[in-house]
């Protein structure tokens, strides 16, 4: 019988090492261009009280604050891809907005972005955070199929966990783990969730989790059923598992930078999730 509980290694030290700074500059949202299509899912008009731009200080029922932003000139009636980004050991939800800069590109391509506050992790932690997009969807209007998750050391380990743990598994279209906390032991005592696209980020300098994401991105290959050798790398220093099931996309991205930076490649990580479905049209 598989285990059900993830093996979460480390957490004190991480904890301790791996505050990490950010910038205070102003927040900004961009625009998104939207199109006209009958495909596109929608919610009924006046269904959801969240307003358009910056929005601080939601939080879930057990208090785990969180931030969204939307596009600026956000239309409630289209339902958005939604990103959430999971903060590392130490960061709030604004110091994990300033470090990974996604909010203005991801808000221009149409996405509702929440960044969460960190907590300790543990089961019912996880368990917690994972209900973000759920409460997100109560006040803005979401796609629930286009729901995918970001974030960095610790941020990056919640990701990973929401994506294959027996009670959050499902919630997430395609994740986006960076400089995770979880080697090949710590995955093998966990089962695989259904094939789900995932973009493994860690630096080969890391030393807080030297290998980790490597080791990751094989064990997700293997739980995506992927041919285990990969392809070159592409311009980002990405590689591929081809083949995998259901046609999800495995990729390992190498960086070189240390263990606290977020990989320079917002870009990327955007086109990854967009390829699973366009933005709004």
């Amino acid at each position: 019988m598989p285990p059900t509980r993830p093996r979460l290694p480390r957490l004190a030290t991480l904890c301790a090492i791996t505050l990490l700074c950010a910038c205070s500059e102003p927040v900004q949202v961009g625009s998104a261009v939207y199109r006209q299509d009958a495909k596109t899912p929608r919610c009924e008009p006046g269904s959801r009280p969240g307003g358009p731009g910056i929005t601080n200080h939601e939080s879930t029922s057990k208090e785990v604050p969180f931030n969204v932003r939307t596009p600026a000139n956000y239309d409630p009636t289209v339902a958005h891809p939604l990103l959430v980004v999971y903060a590392a050991a130490g960061n709030n939800r604004y110091e994990t907005e300033g470090l990974t800069g996604l909010t203005t590109d991801a808000t221009a391509r149409g996405f509702i972005v929440a960044y969460a506050d960190h907590l300790r992790l543990s089961l019912p932690v996880l368990e917690e955070l994972a209900t973000i997009p759920a409460l997100v969807a109560k006040k803005w209007c979401i796609d629930e199929a286009r729901i995918y998750l970001t974030g960095q050391s610790d941020g990056g380990m919640a990701a990973e966990a929401i994506g294959f743990l027996p009670k959050t598994r499902g919630i997430a279209d395609a994740i986006a783990p960076s400089a995770a906390g979880l080697n090949a032991k710590d995955l093998a005592e966990n089962s695989c969730p259904e094939p789900l696209p995932v973009m493994v980020m860690h630096s080969k300098n890391d030393t807080v989790f030297p290998g980790y994401g490597a080791e990751a991105a094989r064990w997700w290959a293997a739980c995506n059923r992927c041919d285990p050798t990969p392809g070159p790398k592409d311009a980002h220093g990405c590689v591929a598992y081809p083949d995998c099931a259901n046609g999800v996309q495995t990729l390992y991205c190498e960086g070189a930078g240390k263990h606290k930076d977020w990989p320079p490649m917002n870009s990327a990580v955007l086109d990854f999730f967009e390829s699973r479905a366009a933005v709004p049209k």
